[in-house]
């Protein structure tokens, strides 16, 4: 029974953020390049069989924020036999030190979170060495820290043109697929749009002109549970999405995280959970908000 109700709760869960991704879309102001959004479903925390659950249902990208979680989920072997087209995303901090470990992930598709140069040539040289005789590049994306704050990792946005001409100059085994970021949680957008995102088209655009790239081949991986819908109408090409579709997360070590904890900790709420504590008000008029094409 309860395998039939969770595969019924993610199912419906994910009908219905399919539905809302496509609706976004459609809003879309006309001068943005028409790119289908891609929904990363993000599956931190979750078991397995959850994977495999939103997989029958079509969804084929995963996001995972943990390399350690994502080795793991990856090569569970319900995964690996029942999701052969599933394509991870790493969307969490990389620390240098876990960059082999994760690029031996089975059906890696995209590491979201490049922020700098060195980061940018270990990848790189990891991949030259693990790919073999393979001539398959990595598709890796720039994280930008657009709110500017120290708990937020990514690279400053004035960095943006030179790390990503360095990506594509001198690391021959990366493909750049675009720009990503977290933002500020909570905005409240009754107050217009998500500056954070304006951050990142104003890089967008900056970099396409500095390098000549052409803009609809250069992603925006923005929008998460409480702003995906807002993130795609702005030009989101990318949106991370986890706890609307797989339930709120659980974290049963959070105590052990904790320098004081409580006798009786709870599970530390995840950034999406707060953010939509936060602007509850904000998600609820979402769908109403229109893009000026100014």
């Amino acid at each position: 029974m309860w395998k039939v109700a969770m595969s019924e709760e993610v199912g419906k869960a994910l009908q219905s953020v399919v539905e809302r991704v496509n609706q976004a879309a459609a809003r879309r102001a006309k001068m943005l390049p028409t790119v289908p959004p891609r929904l990363v479903a993000v599956s931190k925390t979750k078991p397995p069989e959850m994977v495999v659950e939103a997989y029958k249902q079509g969804q084929r990208n995963f996001g995972e924020n943990y390399v350690n979680e994502l080795v793991d989920k990856a090569s569970d072997p319900l995964i690996l036999e029942s999701c052969p087209e599933i394509k991870w995303h790493f969307i969490g901090h990389l620390q240098k030190n876990n960059v082999n470990k994760l690029l031996g992930v089975p059906n890696l598709f995209l590491v979201e979170t490049v922020d700098s140069a060195k980061l940018a040539d270990k990848v790189n040289s990891s991949w030259q060495r693990i790919r073999g005789s393979s001539t398959q590049r990595l598709k890796v994306m720039v994280q930008i820290n657009t709110s500017g704050e120290q708990s937020k990792h990514g690279l400053p946005p004035g960095d943006t043109v030179n790390t990503v001409k360095h990506i594509v100059s001198q690391c021959p085994a990366l493909m750049f697929a675009g720009l990503m970021t977290i933002g500020r949680y909570g905005y409240d957008l009754t107050l217009g749009p998500n500056p954070d995102f304006q951050m990142l088209l104003s890089r967008r655009q900056e970099l396409c002109d500095s390098l000549k790239l052409p803009v609809e081949e250069v992603e925006l991986s923005m929008g998460m549970s409480t702003d995906f819908e807002h993130a795609i109408e702005v030009g989101s090409t990318n949106v991370r999405v986890g706890s609307i579709i797989f339930g709120n997360r659980e974290y049963p070590n959070s105590a052990a995280n904790t320098p004081n904890p409580s006798p009786a900790p709870s599970p530390a709420p995840s950034p999406e959970k707060t953010s939509k504590m936060v602007s509850e008000e904000a998600a609820k008029k979402m769908t109403h908000l229109t893009v000026s094409e100014h």
